[in-house]
Protein backbone atom coordinates (compact mmCIF):
# COMPACT_ATOMS: atom_id res chain seq x y z
CA UNK A 1 0.00 0.00 0.00
CA UNK A 2 2.73 2.60 1.27
CA UNK A 3 4.60 1.89 -2.46
CA UNK A 4 1.55 2.35 -4.28
CA UNK A 5 0.74 6.03 -2.22
CA UNK A 6 4.68 7.14 -3.26
CA UNK A 7 3.84 6.02 -7.07
CA UNK A 8 0.84 8.08 -7.18
CA UNK A 9 2.81 10.46 -5.49
CA UNK A 10 4.82 10.84 -8.11
CA UNK A 11 2.47 10.56 -11.41
CA UNK A 12 0.54 13.93 -9.85
CA UNK A 13 3.99 15.22 -9.63
CA UNK A 14 4.91 14.65 -13.13
CA UNK A 15 1.43 15.39 -14.17
CA UNK A 16 1.85 19.08 -12.42
CA UNK A 17 5.51 19.11 -14.36
CA UNK A 18 3.96 18.56 -17.73
CA UNK A 19 1.14 21.02 -17.03
CA UNK A 20 3.51 23.68 -15.87
CA UNK A 21 5.85 22.86 -19.06
CA UNK A 22 3.26 22.70 -22.03
CA UNK A 23 6.41 23.24 -24.88
CA UNK A 24 9.09 21.09 -25.00
CA UNK A 25 11.48 23.27 -27.03
CA UNK A 26 14.21 21.72 -28.76
CA UNK A 27 17.90 23.14 -29.18
CA UNK A 28 18.79 23.90 -33.29
CA UNK A 29 22.45 24.57 -33.77
CA UNK A 30 22.70 27.30 -36.66
CA UNK A 31 25.77 27.79 -38.55
CA UNK A 32 25.76 31.80 -38.23
CA UNK A 33 26.60 33.66 -41.50
CA UNK A 34 27.21 37.49 -43.08
CA UNK A 35 25.67 38.36 -46.81
CA UNK A 36 27.68 37.96 -48.71
CA UNK A 37 26.64 41.51 -51.37
CA UNK A 38 25.31 39.15 -53.93
CA UNK A 39 21.78 37.69 -52.13
CA UNK A 40 23.27 35.02 -50.67
CA UNK A 41 25.31 34.38 -47.63
CA UNK A 42 29.09 33.12 -46.21
CA UNK A 43 29.45 31.20 -43.23
CA UNK A 44 31.25 33.80 -40.13
CA UNK A 45 34.73 32.39 -39.85
CA UNK A 46 34.70 31.67 -36.36
CA UNK A 47 38.17 31.64 -34.64
CA UNK A 48 37.13 30.37 -31.22
CA UNK A 49 37.11 26.68 -30.58
CA UNK A 50 34.16 26.95 -27.95
CA UNK A 51 31.34 28.95 -28.37
CA UNK A 52 28.22 29.13 -26.76
CA UNK A 53 25.37 32.28 -27.70
CA UNK A 54 21.82 32.24 -26.02
CA UNK A 55 19.22 34.69 -26.40
CA UNK A 56 18.26 35.87 -23.15
CA UNK A 57 14.85 36.68 -23.45
CA UNK A 58 13.80 33.31 -24.88
CA UNK A 59 16.70 30.96 -23.52
CA UNK A 60 16.68 29.68 -27.38
CA UNK A 61 20.38 28.66 -27.84
CA UNK A 62 21.64 29.62 -31.12
CA UNK A 63 25.31 28.44 -31.41
CA UNK A 64 26.86 25.62 -29.61
CA UNK A 65 30.47 24.47 -30.47
CA UNK A 66 32.12 22.82 -27.83
CA UNK A 67 29.97 24.40 -25.37
CA UNK A 68 30.15 21.71 -22.54
CA UNK A 69 33.86 21.25 -22.75
CA UNK A 70 36.05 21.79 -19.91
CA UNK A 71 38.61 24.61 -20.64
CA UNK A 72 40.50 26.89 -18.88
CA UNK A 73 38.41 30.21 -17.93
CA UNK A 74 41.52 32.45 -17.31
CA UNK A 75 39.90 35.57 -16.14
CA UNK A 76 36.32 34.89 -16.46
CA UNK A 77 36.91 33.04 -13.01
CA UNK A 78 36.56 36.60 -11.94
CA UNK A 79 32.78 36.00 -12.06
CA UNK A 80 32.46 33.72 -9.86
CA UNK A 81 34.74 35.88 -7.05
CA UNK A 82 32.42 38.46 -8.05
CA UNK A 83 29.34 36.54 -7.31
CA UNK A 84 30.45 35.06 -4.17
CA UNK A 85 31.12 38.37 -2.43
CA UNK A 86 27.56 39.51 -4.30
CA UNK A 87 25.91 36.85 -2.50
CA UNK A 88 26.90 37.97 1.24
CA UNK A 89 25.98 41.54 0.75
CA UNK A 90 23.01 40.95 -1.25
CA UNK A 91 20.86 42.30 1.40
CA UNK A 92 22.43 45.39 1.53
CA UNK A 93 23.87 46.37 -1.95
CA UNK A 94 24.74 49.63 -0.50
CA UNK A 95 27.22 47.98 1.98
CA UNK A 96 29.77 47.49 -0.61
CA UNK A 97 30.59 50.97 -0.94
CA UNK A 98 31.15 51.85 2.85
CA UNK A 99 32.75 48.70 3.95
CA UNK A 100 36.27 49.29 3.76
CA UNK A 101 39.09 46.41 3.59
CA UNK A 102 42.39 45.55 2.64
CA UNK A 103 44.99 42.71 2.00
CA UNK A 104 48.19 41.88 3.49
CA UNK A 105 51.06 40.26 1.89
CA UNK A 106 48.94 37.34 1.66
CA UNK A 107 47.07 38.39 -1.49
CA UNK A 108 50.37 39.68 -3.32
CA UNK A 109 53.15 37.28 -2.82
CA UNK A 110 51.90 34.80 -5.54
CA UNK A 111 51.74 37.68 -7.71
CA UNK A 112 55.10 39.02 -8.36
CA UNK A 113 56.62 38.01 -10.88
CA UNK A 114 54.05 36.70 -13.19
CA UNK A 115 52.48 39.37 -15.68
CA UNK A 116 49.02 39.52 -13.86
CA UNK A 117 46.79 42.31 -14.42
CA UNK A 118 46.23 44.90 -11.71
CA UNK A 119 44.78 47.75 -10.66
CA UNK A 120 47.84 48.49 -8.71
CA UNK A 121 45.88 48.81 -5.14
CA UNK A 122 48.81 48.21 -2.72
CA UNK A 123 49.10 45.91 0.31
CA UNK A 124 47.65 47.44 3.38
CA UNK A 125 45.50 50.38 1.00
CA UNK A 126 41.79 50.19 2.09
CA UNK A 127 39.37 50.09 -0.67
CA UNK A 128 35.63 49.73 -0.64
CA UNK A 129 34.78 45.83 -1.98
CA UNK A 130 32.30 48.39 -4.20
CA UNK A 131 35.78 49.55 -5.53
CA UNK A 132 37.98 45.77 -5.55
CA UNK A 133 34.60 44.85 -7.76
CA UNK A 134 35.36 47.51 -9.76
CA UNK A 135 38.74 46.79 -10.03
CA UNK A 136 38.12 43.05 -10.43
CA UNK A 137 36.03 43.17 -13.77
CA UNK A 138 37.27 46.22 -15.54
CA UNK A 139 41.29 46.02 -15.57
CA UNK A 140 40.87 42.29 -14.08
CA UNK A 141 42.68 43.11 -11.23
CA UNK A 142 44.11 39.57 -10.10
CA UNK A 143 45.43 41.46 -6.44
CA UNK A 144 41.66 42.62 -5.83
CA UNK A 145 40.24 39.16 -6.55
CA UNK A 146 42.63 37.96 -3.94
CA UNK A 147 42.17 40.57 -1.40
CA UNK A 148 38.09 39.99 -1.86
CA UNK A 149 38.64 36.02 -1.06
CA UNK A 150 41.15 36.64 2.01
CA UNK A 151 38.60 39.23 3.37
CA UNK A 152 35.08 36.87 2.73
CA UNK A 153 37.18 33.86 4.08
CA UNK A 154 39.64 32.81 6.37
CA UNK A 155 41.95 31.67 3.18
CA UNK A 156 41.95 31.18 -0.59
CA UNK A 157 41.41 27.91 -0.61
CA UNK A 158 38.52 27.99 1.58
CA UNK A 159 37.21 30.81 -0.75
CA UNK A 160 37.76 28.52 -3.35
CA UNK A 161 35.18 26.17 -1.58
CA UNK A 162 32.93 28.74 -1.25
CA UNK A 163 33.43 29.55 -4.67
CA UNK A 164 32.58 25.68 -5.59
CA UNK A 165 29.39 25.31 -3.64
CA UNK A 166 28.31 28.25 -5.22
CA UNK A 167 28.82 26.59 -8.84
CA UNK A 168 27.10 23.54 -7.87
CA UNK A 169 24.05 25.38 -6.23
CA UNK A 170 23.56 27.61 -9.49
CA UNK A 171 23.91 24.23 -11.83
CA UNK A 172 27.60 24.71 -13.35
CA UNK A 173 27.86 20.53 -13.57
CA UNK A 174 31.17 20.97 -16.02
CA UNK A 175 33.19 23.65 -13.69
CA UNK A 176 35.66 23.73 -10.70
CA UNK A 177 37.53 26.70 -9.47
CA UNK A 178 41.33 26.65 -7.87
CA UNK A 179 41.58 29.99 -7.59
CA UNK A 180 39.86 33.09 -7.01
CA UNK A 181 41.81 35.14 -10.39
CA UNK A 182 41.89 32.73 -13.00
CA UNK A 183 46.25 33.25 -13.47
CA UNK A 184 46.85 29.62 -12.75
CA UNK A 185 45.08 26.80 -14.50
CA UNK A 186 45.91 23.89 -12.15
CA UNK A 187 42.23 22.45 -11.46
CA UNK A 188 40.63 25.63 -12.68
CA UNK A 189 38.44 24.55 -15.34
CA UNK A 190 34.77 25.84 -16.83
CA UNK A 191 32.36 25.27 -19.73
CA UNK A 192 31.43 27.96 -22.10
CA UNK A 193 27.58 26.85 -20.90
CA UNK A 194 28.87 26.85 -17.17
CA UNK A 195 29.93 30.46 -17.55
CA UNK A 196 26.30 31.63 -19.58
CA UNK A 197 24.74 30.34 -16.48
CA UNK A 198 26.65 31.92 -14.14
CA UNK A 199 26.78 35.48 -15.74
CA UNK A 200 23.07 35.44 -15.98
CA UNK A 201 22.90 34.24 -12.66
CA UNK A 202 24.70 37.61 -11.80
CA UNK A 203 22.72 39.68 -14.34
CA UNK A 204 19.26 38.48 -12.63
CA UNK A 205 20.08 38.84 -8.73
CA UNK A 206 22.63 41.92 -8.54
CA UNK A 207 21.97 45.00 -10.06
CA UNK A 208 25.33 46.29 -9.26
CA UNK A 209 26.86 43.51 -11.28
CA UNK A 210 24.86 44.89 -14.20
CA UNK A 211 26.05 48.46 -13.33
CA UNK A 212 29.72 47.23 -12.89
CA UNK A 213 30.31 45.36 -16.33
CA UNK A 214 28.87 48.04 -18.34
CA UNK A 215 31.56 50.53 -17.22
CA UNK A 216 33.92 51.53 -19.99
CA UNK A 217 36.34 53.45 -17.30
CA UNK A 218 36.19 53.52 -13.69
CA UNK A 219 38.26 56.43 -11.56
CA UNK A 220 38.69 54.97 -7.72
CA UNK A 221 38.58 57.09 -4.82
CA UNK A 222 41.89 58.47 -3.41
CA UNK A 223 43.88 56.99 -0.87
CA UNK A 224 46.78 57.85 1.24
CA UNK A 225 48.54 55.29 -1.77
CA UNK A 226 47.21 57.50 -4.60
CA UNK A 227 45.82 60.46 -3.52
CA UNK A 228 45.17 61.48 -7.16
CA UNK A 229 42.75 58.00 -7.01
CA UNK A 230 43.48 56.00 -9.97
CA UNK A 231 41.75 56.23 -13.62
CA UNK A 232 40.76 52.49 -14.70
CA UNK A 233 40.03 50.64 -18.05
CA UNK A 234 37.68 48.21 -18.73
CA UNK A 235 39.93 45.31 -20.99
CA UNK A 236 36.83 44.85 -22.73
CA UNK A 237 37.70 46.81 -25.56
CA UNK A 238 34.04 46.61 -27.17
CA UNK A 239 32.91 49.35 -24.83
CA UNK A 240 35.64 51.68 -25.72
CA UNK A 241 34.65 54.40 -28.33
CA UNK A 242 38.07 55.43 -29.28
CA UNK A 243 38.67 51.33 -30.26
CA UNK A 244 38.61 49.96 -33.64
CA UNK A 245 36.71 47.10 -31.50
CA UNK A 246 34.07 49.24 -30.19
CA UNK A 247 30.47 48.15 -30.55
CA UNK A 248 28.11 49.93 -29.11
CA UNK A 249 25.16 47.31 -28.21
CA UNK A 250 27.58 45.85 -26.98
CA UNK A 251 27.28 46.22 -22.33
CA UNK A 252 29.57 43.93 -20.63
CA UNK A 253 30.83 41.21 -19.20
CA UNK A 254 34.16 40.28 -18.90
CA UNK A 255 37.26 39.19 -20.96
CA UNK A 256 40.11 36.96 -20.04
CA UNK A 257 43.31 35.76 -20.83
CA UNK A 258 46.38 33.05 -20.78
CA UNK A 259 48.54 31.04 -22.46
CA UNK A 260 46.64 27.76 -21.53
CA UNK A 261 43.34 29.49 -22.59
CA UNK A 262 43.46 31.56 -25.55
CA UNK A 263 41.26 34.29 -25.43
CA UNK A 264 37.82 34.52 -23.74
CA UNK A 265 35.19 36.78 -23.89
CA UNK A 266 31.53 37.02 -22.31
CA UNK A 267 29.69 39.94 -23.35
CA UNK A 268 25.40 40.67 -23.43
CA UNK A 269 24.30 43.13 -26.50
CA UNK A 270 20.77 44.59 -26.92
CA UNK A 271 20.01 46.24 -30.19
CA UNK A 272 16.02 46.47 -30.89
CA UNK A 273 14.58 44.12 -28.81
CA UNK A 274 16.92 41.23 -29.42
CA UNK A 275 19.16 40.40 -26.65
CA UNK A 276 21.90 38.10 -26.41
CA UNK A 277 24.75 36.42 -24.25
CA UNK A 278 27.95 34.66 -26.15
CA UNK A 279 31.07 32.85 -24.54
CA UNK A 280 33.56 32.08 -26.05
CA UNK A 281 36.77 30.54 -25.02
CA UNK A 282 39.93 29.52 -26.90
CA UNK A 283 40.12 32.47 -29.39
CA UNK A 284 44.26 32.82 -30.75
CA UNK A 285 46.16 34.95 -29.07
CA UNK A 286 47.51 36.45 -31.80
CA UNK A 287 47.96 36.29 -35.50
CA UNK A 288 49.98 33.60 -36.55
CA UNK A 289 53.57 35.45 -37.54
CA UNK A 290 52.74 38.38 -35.80
CA UNK A 291 55.80 41.12 -35.37
CA UNK A 292 56.33 41.84 -31.55
CA UNK A 293 55.86 45.71 -32.03
CA UNK A 294 52.67 44.79 -33.92
CA UNK A 295 49.13 45.58 -31.59
CA UNK A 296 47.24 41.95 -30.92
CA UNK A 297 44.85 41.00 -32.46
CA UNK A 298 42.10 40.65 -30.09
CA UNK A 299 40.16 37.69 -32.07
CA UNK A 300 37.31 36.79 -29.38
CA UNK A 301 36.11 40.26 -29.74
CA UNK A 302 35.95 39.71 -33.73
CA UNK A 303 33.75 36.84 -32.81
CA UNK A 304 31.39 38.29 -30.96
CA UNK A 305 30.83 41.34 -32.87
CA UNK A 306 30.42 38.87 -36.25
CA UNK A 307 27.38 36.48 -34.43
CA UNK A 308 26.10 39.75 -32.95
CA UNK A 309 25.58 41.42 -36.24
CA UNK A 310 24.73 37.60 -37.35
CA UNK A 311 21.59 37.39 -34.52
CA UNK A 312 20.68 41.44 -34.69
CA UNK A 313 20.34 41.54 -38.45
CA UNK A 314 19.78 37.73 -39.81
CA UNK A 315 17.91 36.20 -37.15
CA UNK A 316 14.11 37.03 -37.51
CA UNK A 317 11.16 36.71 -34.22
CA UNK A 318 8.95 34.40 -36.22
CA UNK A 319 5.48 32.90 -35.21
CA UNK A 320 5.98 29.04 -35.71
CA UNK A 321 2.40 28.23 -33.72
CA UNK A 322 -0.36 30.53 -33.13
CA UNK A 323 -2.45 29.59 -30.00
CA UNK A 324 -5.17 30.84 -31.80
CA UNK A 325 -5.16 28.33 -34.79
CA UNK A 326 -7.43 25.51 -35.24
CA UNK A 327 -5.07 22.55 -36.06
CA UNK A 328 -7.39 19.57 -36.57
CA UNK A 329 -10.35 17.35 -35.42
CA UNK A 330 -10.43 14.65 -33.00
CA UNK A 331 -13.29 12.03 -33.75
CA UNK A 332 -15.17 11.72 -30.13
CA UNK A 333 -17.87 8.80 -29.86
CA UNK A 334 -21.09 9.17 -28.40
CA UNK A 335 -21.24 12.95 -27.64
CA UNK A 336 -25.01 14.99 -28.08
CA UNK A 337 -23.35 17.75 -30.69
CA UNK A 338 -21.56 16.04 -33.24
CA UNK A 339 -19.11 13.49 -33.82
CA UNK A 340 -15.57 15.17 -33.69
CA UNK A 341 -14.09 18.52 -31.78
CA UNK A 342 -11.26 21.02 -32.64
CA UNK A 343 -8.29 20.52 -31.35
CA UNK A 344 -5.69 23.89 -31.06
CA UNK A 345 -2.53 24.96 -29.74
CA UNK A 346 -2.13 24.62 -25.83
CA UNK A 347 0.69 27.36 -25.97
CA UNK A 348 2.18 29.72 -29.30
CA UNK A 349 5.74 29.04 -29.86
CA UNK A 350 7.67 31.63 -31.09
CA UNK A 351 11.72 31.48 -31.63
CA UNK A 352 14.66 33.46 -33.79
CA UNK A 353 15.04 31.97 -37.26
CA UNK A 354 17.64 32.96 -39.60
CA UNK A 355 16.48 34.63 -42.77
CA UNK A 356 18.35 31.83 -44.96
CA UNK A 357 16.11 29.02 -43.83
CA UNK A 358 12.85 28.78 -45.65
CA UNK A 359 9.93 27.75 -43.31
CA UNK A 360 8.96 25.11 -45.68
CA UNK A 361 11.64 23.25 -44.42
CA UNK A 362 10.03 22.70 -40.89
CA UNK A 363 7.59 19.61 -40.55
CA UNK A 364 4.69 19.70 -38.84
CA UNK A 365 4.15 16.04 -36.81
CA UNK A 366 0.23 15.70 -35.52
CA UNK A 367 -0.75 12.38 -33.10
CA UNK A 368 -4.19 12.21 -31.93
CA UNK A 369 -5.50 10.49 -28.66
CA UNK A 370 -7.46 7.44 -30.15
CA UNK A 371 -10.96 6.29 -28.84
CA UNK A 372 -11.94 9.38 -27.27
CA UNK A 373 -15.29 9.08 -25.71
CA UNK A 374 -17.38 11.87 -24.23
CA UNK A 375 -18.13 13.94 -22.67
CA UNK A 376 -15.09 15.92 -23.37
CA UNK A 377 -14.10 19.44 -21.83
CA UNK A 378 -12.57 22.33 -23.28
CA UNK A 379 -9.00 22.14 -22.66
CA UNK A 380 -8.75 18.74 -22.22
CA UNK A 381 -5.24 17.30 -24.24
CA UNK A 382 -6.16 14.91 -26.92
CA UNK A 383 -2.99 15.46 -29.09
CA UNK A 384 0.21 16.80 -29.74
CA UNK A 385 1.91 18.99 -32.55
CA UNK A 386 5.94 18.49 -33.08
CA UNK A 387 7.79 20.59 -35.07
CA UNK A 388 10.95 19.24 -36.28
CA UNK A 389 13.58 20.67 -38.88
CA UNK A 390 16.26 18.12 -40.08
CA UNK A 391 15.02 15.50 -38.32
CA UNK A 392 15.58 17.58 -35.29
CA UNK A 393 12.88 18.32 -32.50
CA UNK A 394 12.46 22.01 -32.86
CA UNK A 395 9.24 22.07 -30.68
CA UNK A 396 6.23 19.84 -28.96
CA UNK A 397 3.25 21.19 -27.44
CA UNK A 398 -0.04 19.78 -26.51
CA UNK A 399 -3.57 20.35 -28.73
CA UNK A 400 -6.41 20.67 -26.72
CA UNK A 401 -10.31 20.65 -26.91
CA UNK A 402 -11.57 24.45 -28.02
CA UNK A 403 -15.24 23.57 -27.11
CA UNK A 404 -16.70 20.61 -24.64
CA UNK A 405 -19.10 17.76 -25.82
CA UNK A 406 -21.57 16.20 -23.66
CA UNK A 407 -22.54 12.64 -23.62
CA UNK A 408 -25.53 11.33 -25.67
CA UNK A 409 -28.14 9.10 -23.46
CA UNK A 410 -29.23 7.63 -26.66
CA UNK A 411 -26.11 6.96 -27.77
CA UNK A 412 -24.53 5.58 -24.69
CA UNK A 413 -27.94 3.26 -23.92
CA UNK A 414 -27.08 1.94 -27.75
CA UNK A 415 -23.24 1.48 -26.69
CA UNK A 416 -23.68 -0.15 -23.48
CA UNK A 417 -25.96 -3.22 -25.04
CA UNK A 418 -23.78 -3.48 -27.97
CA UNK A 419 -20.72 -3.53 -25.95
CA UNK A 420 -22.86 -6.13 -23.98
CA UNK A 421 -23.81 -8.21 -26.82
CA UNK A 422 -19.83 -8.19 -28.26
CA UNK A 423 -18.71 -8.72 -24.28
CA UNK A 424 -16.82 -11.61 -23.25
CA UNK A 425 -19.08 -12.26 -20.55
CA UNK A 426 -21.91 -12.40 -22.51
CA UNK A 427 -20.71 -14.81 -24.67
CA UNK A 428 -19.77 -17.49 -22.20
CA UNK A 429 -23.46 -17.04 -20.65
CA UNK A 430 -24.68 -17.59 -24.45
CA UNK A 431 -21.87 -20.33 -24.17
CA UNK A 432 -23.24 -21.85 -21.20
CA UNK A 433 -26.86 -21.62 -22.02
CA UNK A 434 -26.12 -23.43 -25.19
CA UNK A 435 -23.85 -26.37 -23.14
CA UNK A 436 -26.79 -26.85 -20.87
CA UNK A 437 -29.61 -27.15 -23.71
CA UNK A 438 -27.56 -29.42 -25.32
CA UNK A 439 -26.76 -31.23 -21.83
CA UNK A 440 -30.49 -31.14 -21.35
CA UNK A 441 -31.70 -32.52 -24.68
CA UNK A 442 -29.51 -35.48 -24.97
CA UNK A 443 -30.18 -36.34 -21.33
CA UNK A 444 -33.81 -36.28 -22.08
CA UNK A 445 -33.32 -38.09 -25.23
CA UNK A 446 -31.54 -40.45 -23.35
CA UNK A 447 -34.14 -41.34 -20.69
CA UNK A 448 -37.20 -42.05 -23.90
CA UNK A 449 -34.80 -44.14 -25.13
CA UNK A 450 -34.13 -46.03 -21.88
CA UNK A 451 -37.72 -45.93 -20.72
CA UNK A 452 -38.71 -47.40 -24.74
CA UNK A 453 -36.42 -50.22 -23.98
CA UNK A 454 -37.82 -51.15 -20.70
CA UNK A 455 -41.15 -51.62 -22.60
CA UNK A 456 -39.97 -53.38 -25.03
CA UNK A 457 -38.45 -55.93 -22.76
CA UNK A 458 -41.73 -56.26 -20.66
CA UNK A 459 -43.34 -57.21 -23.65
Amino acid sequence: MKAKKLLCAFLSAMVMVTSALPISAGAINFTPYTSDGEGGTTPIDIHSEAVYMVNTDTGDVLVDINSEEARVPASLTKIMTAVVLLEKYKDDPEALKTTMVHGDNTAFDELYGTGASTADIRPFEDVSYYDLLVALMLPSSCEAANIIALNVSDSIPHFCDLMNEEAEKIGMENSHFSNAHGLFANKNYSTCKDMALLTQYALDNFPVFSEIVSKPTYNLPPTEDHPDGTLIINTNEMLDETSDYYYSPVKGVKTGTLDEAGRCLVSIGSLDGKNYMIVTMGAPLDKEGAKEDEDPVLYNLIDHKALYQWGFYHLVPTDFINVSSEITDVKVEFAEEGDSVNLKPAEGFKRDWPDNIELSDIKQEITLKENVVAPVHEGDKLGKLALTYKGEKLAEVDLVATSNMTRSEKEEKARVAKSFFSSKEFKLCVGGIAFLFVGYTSWFIYKLQHKYVKKQKEE
